[in-house]
């Protein structure tokens, strides 16, 4: 499916999606455990930027060799009438693409978060896939007692224990790049994925740095999720994450390793108007 592509390239969690698991999700839980690896925690001073309900983002992604599979946008937005409460949206389409004729894709996700972690409390996706398939999916999440409730079109919702806290793919993506970015460190996410919880070990690789980006010639740090499930596709090897090393933590480049080839999410455009250090030579650049 194309919009998994799409959205795997570009979203932590649909950068969650990984190969078969070697080891079940206890082993790989308990293996954190023993390595001591501690809980990302989200770094205040970055929110009033990244969490302005302001931000905007518009990726082109690409399939081995340069072939454009589509485009994804994503958006923070403070919901209305409320102090603390943001939706993540998303939308994944393969319009004025080549593909779109053979296999057309327009999937809406949307993620309400709340509170100092920005942990979610409701997901609602709206699918439209080939040229028949639609589906609606809901999932609710009970921070507190720590269970998610699913339910897709009309069927009867499904709850899960859970056992604690869990961010979904949209909010770990944003969540865990607000994190402390210490060179050779890591930290874990708990996520609910494939009908449970799992915690994602993420890892801070190095520094690098990119001559030519939309927002000019930017400092990076290369960040890498560690995925050891099944989820929404089969991906065969290692994710990586380029976030603009600054108080944006604008992610500018992030590509995916596939059975065969790899996909490369490169950004297009980017909007905020707190980010003053890079949102008028975005605009420059559109």
């Amino acid at each position: 499916m194309y919009d998994r592509l799409l959205i795997a390239a570009c979203c932590f969690a649909l950068l969650l999606p990984s190969a078969v698991l070697a080891n079940s999700a206890e082993e790989d839980n308990a293996d954190s455990a023993e390595r001591d690896i501690p809980y990302g925690i989200i770094d205040q001073s970055l929110v009033p930027i990244a969490y302005a309900g302001t931000e905007k983002f518009k990726y082109e992604v690409s399939y081995t060799g340069g072939i454009t599979l589509g485009e994804l946008h994503l958006e923070i937005r403070r919901i209305p009438g409320t102090t603390d409460d943001y939706e993540i949206y998303a939308l994944v389409s393969t319009e004025d693409t080549f593909f779109n004729s053979i296999y057309p894709v327009r999937d809406v996700h949307v993620t309400r978060v709340k509170g100092k972690e920005r942990l979610p409390y409701f997901y609602e996706v709206w699918q439209k896939e080939g040229h028949s398939y639609e589906a609606h999916k809901q999932i609710s999440y009970d921070q507190i007692v720590g269970q998610v409730q699913y339910q897709k079109n009309e069927s009867d919702p499904i709850e899960y224990e859970v056992g604690g806290p869990v961010h979904n793919e949209f909010s770990s993506f944003f969540g865990s790049r607000l994190m402390d970015f210490q060179i050779g460190n890591s930290f874990l996410i708990p996520t609910f994925a494939d009908k449970r919880r799992v915690e994602v070990e993420v890892k801070i690789l190095g520094r690098d740095h990119f001559k030519k980006t939309v927002l000019g010639s930017v400092d990076t740090v290369e960040v890498s999720p560690i995925l050891k499930f099944k989820g929404l596709y089969d991906k065969r090897g290692d994710t990586t994450i380029w976030y603009t090393n600054d108080e944006c933590r604008v992610p500018v480049k992030i590509t995916s390793n596939l059975a065969i080839g790899s996909i490369t999410s490169t950004l297009l455009s980017y909007d905020n108007p707190v980010c003053t250090r890079y949102t008028p030579i975005a605009k420059l650049s559109n």
